[in-house]
């Protein structure tokens, strides 16, 4: 065997001496010599390395001045100068946020201004006695609202259509001040009307429909100041409660003239005929939106019937058949209000008002968006609160507003924060009508600084204290997330808003880029058109810089 191995090598190194050797200096002149080609990269890369010198930082160019979008990568920063064009590619920050590699990115959409878009425009010689309001209105506002000197845009827009008897639809952003706006001049129209109240059960003449008591708790806190200089009482009808609850409310003497009521406590009182709407001369919708939701559309539609709705202006002269003018308001243009009021109304009576802001991002509120996992999100929250504490100890700042998707995401993230002796309110849905009863008033005053909760809280309320939203749980719609930033940077408010949204989801990531692309191309939110199909009278455009 080792015989035969020695004897196979011998013959293979033979073979080896016997073969041709090539010799490359031996070609001929046209034969081309080989290539090798070695790529430019790996040639830097090889003479870096070999002289020992880093990579060189790739430059990034800034232009000088504020920022529309700051981002964490500086090549992603737009300056507030640039404006992209309508077919111009928008490098997103938020584009490649759907992977998991993409966690604790970041960017900010700046502020723009420091005012209210809605007192932007005002100027020192307008006031409320040039829209038509009487002198004993004007008493009354200055006797409940002294700090309220000059209207604002909405304010301006609404008030004398509604003293000429048009139905309104009036859709501007969040803290605006429609809620003076359609209040004033209703209750000077029910000054000029005679008391027909010859029924054994409470008719209100002017009625106020909202989605929610603590929202019904808002409006009637400021409509009753002004009705009490005026001689007209207002009352709230809060639902959460059984029927003997709602027929305690109403057997008070004399019955109110004003209701501010929700949805199913007023249908239970209609179906118990505990109440009457035959003397309406006013009907408010007050957050629309959310009142053509599911949850109360079919409710609404029942109150809409037993309401007697001016078919115009003529109908609303003869004091002795009273016919209700109606007033639709909200942040958000409604979808569906179309089909809603082509039965009780038509819609060529109804005067649209629109701001020109509407369905924009608010541009004198800082608004930051941060990607993180899920189990990232607790820790983040905490940090930011107890440096939120900090900063109110030796300094005043406002509130904060801590927005959660579900009701149970607010009870447990309240056990969290108990735990780490962070002090707050909370304010669910399901909470039982006697917890919920003066939970935001008792925020609004100050008794907790921070408060967990539902979307429960960002239809309509007044937050003028609140400093910082965080969005705990991104919202699951773009007409939520206006709703929520519109807690911060309202007409009053004292402290500049910011907003603070986790991103965790990819359905989350979907509506962000949505948001930074509408930002960065300075233009309004995509899908919030109205779905009114017959064209309506617009009587008044809000132009708003």
């Amino acid at each position: 065997m080792a015989l035969a191995r020695q004897l196979r090598l011998l013959s293979l190194a033979t073979r080896l001496l016997l073969a041709p050797q090539r010799d490359l200096t031996g070609r001929g002149p046209d034969e081309p010599l080989p290539v090798v080609r070695i790529p430019r990269g790996l040639q830097r890369r090889q003479e870096q390395r070999q002289s020992g010198q880093r990579s060189p930082l790739r430059p990034v160019l800034v232009r000088p001045g504020p920022l529309l979008i700051s981002a964490r990568r500086p090549e992603l920063n737009q300056p507030a100068r640039q404006t992209l064009g309508r077919w111009e590619a928008a490098p997103l920050v938020s584009r490649g946020w759907k992977h998991r590699r993409a966690r604790q990115d970041y960017f900010s959409i700046e502020r723009a201004q420091h005012e209210a878009p809605a007192l932007r425009n005002l100027s020192s010689k307008g006031s409320f006695a040039d829209l038509g309001l009487e002198p004993r209105v004007l008493s009354a506002l200055q006797e409940a609202a002294p700090e309220v000197v000059r209207p604002t845009t909405v304010q301006s827009s609404t008030i004398p259509p509604l003293l000429r008897g048009r139905h309104i639809l009036c859709a501007a952003e969040t803290g605006s001040g429609k809620t003076l706006g359609y209040m004033l001049p209703l209750l000077q129209r029910l000054l000029g009307q005679p008391s027909l109240y010859t029924s054994r059960i409470p008719a209100p003449r002017g009625l106020v429909l909202v989605p929610s008591r603590e929202l019904a708790e808002q409006v009637r806190a400021v409509a009753q100041p002004l009705g009490s200089s005026l001689g007209l009482r207002v009352q709230e009808l809060g639902g959460g409660h059984g029927m003997s609850r709602v027929r305690l409310q109403l057997s008070k003497h004399p019955p109110a003239e004003v209701l501010v009521a929700t949805p199913g406590a007023l249908w239970k009182a209609l179906k118990g005929q505990l109440i009457s709407l035959a003397q309406l001369s006013f009907l408010v919708l007050d957050e629309v939106d959310t009142l053509l939701d599911e949850s109360f559309l079919e409710l609404v539609d029942y109150i809409l019937e037993k309401s007697h709705i001016a078919e115009g202006p003529a109908d609303l002269k003869d004091p002795f058949n009273p016919k209700a003018q109606l007033v639709l308001v909200g942040a958000t243009f409604p979808e569906g209000v179309g089909q809603l009021l082509s039965k009780v109304a038509s819609l060529d009576s109804l005067t649209t008002i629109t701001s020109s802001k509407l369905h924009c991002i608010m541009p004198h509120v800082k608004q930051t968006f941060m990607r993180l996992k899920g189990a990232e999100k607790v820790t983040e929250l905490v940090q930011i609160l107890k440096q939120h504490d900090r900063a109110h100890r030796t300094d005043s700042t406002g509130t904060v507003l801590v927005f959660c998707n579900s009701s149970s995401t607010v009870n447990w993230l309240g056990y969290i924060l108990d735990d780490h002796k962070i002090q707050h309110l909370r304010l669910q849905g399901q909470m039982p009508a006697s917890m919920r009863a003066g939970i935001f008033q008792s925020f609004q005053k100050g008794s907790r600084d921070i408060l967990l909760c539902t979307d429960i809280a960002s239809r309509g309320l007044d937050s003028t204290q609140v400093e910082l939203v965080i969005n705990y749980d991104f919202p699951l719609t773009l007409q939520d997330y206006i709703h929520r930033a519109g807690r911060v940077g309202r007409v009053g408010s004292e402290v500049p808003g910011t907003v603070i949204s986790f991103v965790t989801h990819p359905w989350d990531v979907s509506l962000v880029q949505k948001i930074e692309l509408a930002a960065r191309r300075r233009r309004s939110l995509p899908g919030l058109g109205s779905s009114v199909s017959e064209p309506l009278h617009q009587e008044t455009l809000l132009q708003q810089a």
